[in-house]
């Protein structure tokens, strides 16, 4: 049985892709913040972990792998989902603790968690794994009032490319997905603000990732972008 770690499990794309994970026989470590939500998916769910951690926590992190770990046996994939988007605003507006917030979650949590995971694939036998980063079509092309997370975005891109150089060595391969507007918390949040914003259904985002995972290790999808068919992507105003 493979196993994979998901952070942001408790919600959104992330519970999305646990669940559909699971539905695949997989065994999925389940990290976030909230705790009960994580224990009632794992009790729901054979196959599930419930590994409550802050991904901004190293010490923390450190005790979920090693608990994951210990479970399995082993770690096949880690999906590096967890993440938020901060305030709407113009640069001017944001303040500089809500920047560091969200540069905390999307940004050095990704990093302490494909930190760990390039550790632990690196280490067992036989060797490898698959690191798949959710980077948003905004890791490409931003919408207004979203400089904190455009910024973050973009920078998980360059962590994607620098962990699939660095892997090859190690049979670690390292993808990034680029989901546009699931439908979810967060989605549901911005369509507030844009009215009529098209959006997809957030399985469909879960099944895209449940693809790349299920490569061998010798193929790669280095980049996916899933979004919802009509929305404002492709083209110019």
């Amino acid at each position: 049985m493979k196993s994979i770690l998901i952070t942001g499990a408790s919600s959104g794309i992330g519970r999305a892709s646990a669940e559909k994970f699971l539905a695949a026989g997989w065994q999925v470590g389940l990290v976030a913040r909230r705790k009960d939500i994580l224990e009632e998916m794992a009790s729901a769910h054979g196959g599930a972990i419930a590994l409550p951690a802050d991904v901004t926590d190293a010490e923390a992190m450190a005790g979920v792998f090693a608990k994951f770990m210990a479970e399995t046996g082993r770690l096949d994939a880690i999906f590096n989902n967890a993440g938020m988007f901060g305030p709407a605003a113009t640069i001017d507006e944001v303040s500089l603790d809500d920047f560091d917030q969200v540069v905390a979650i999307n940004l050095r949590g990704m990093f302490i968690a494909a930190r760990l995971a390039f550790a632990h694939m690196r280490g067992q036998s036989p060797q490898g794994g698959r690191i798949i980063n959710n980077g948003s079509i905004s890791a490409y092309t931003p919408r207004e009032n979203s400089v904190c997370y455009t910024t973050t975005k973009h920078a998980v891109t360059g962590l994607t490319k620098t962990l699939s150089l660095d892997g090859r060595p190690f049979d670690i391969a390292c993808g990034q997905i680029d989901i546009g507007n699931a439908e979810t918390e967060l989605v549901a949040g911005i369509k507030k603000n844009y009215p009529g914003l098209p959006t997809m259904d957030v399985k469909e985002a879960a099944g895209a990732v449940l693809h790349m995972a299920e490569l061998p290790l010798e193929a790669n999808v280095q980049f996916m972008t899933i979004m919802a068919t009509k929305m404002p992507y492709i083209g110019r105003g």
